[in-house]
């Protein structure tokens, strides 16, 4: 097995992001803001409408995660 280099999220807190619970969703949005910040980096600075706009994507896609239940 691979050493990571960032730990992943506890299931419970995707669980709960799923399901809309802000504080988890916004425990996910800043375990991805490094990235996020990255991504939006535009002519030599941070663009804050595509940072915004990565962070919206992001919220929209929770309802969706696709989650085993270990019943």
């Amino acid at each position: 097995m691979r050493n990571r280099k960032y730990k992943l999220l506890p299931y419970e807190i995707i669980e709960k992001a799923a399901v809309g619970e802000p504080e988890a969703v916004n425990t996910v949005i800043q375990n991805y803001i490094g990235y996020i910040k990255y991504l939006s980096y535009f002519q030599g600075s941070i663009n804050d409408n595509i940072q915004d706009y990565l962070k919206a994507c992001l919220m929209e896609a929770y309802p969706s995660f696709a989650l085993i239940d270990d019943e």
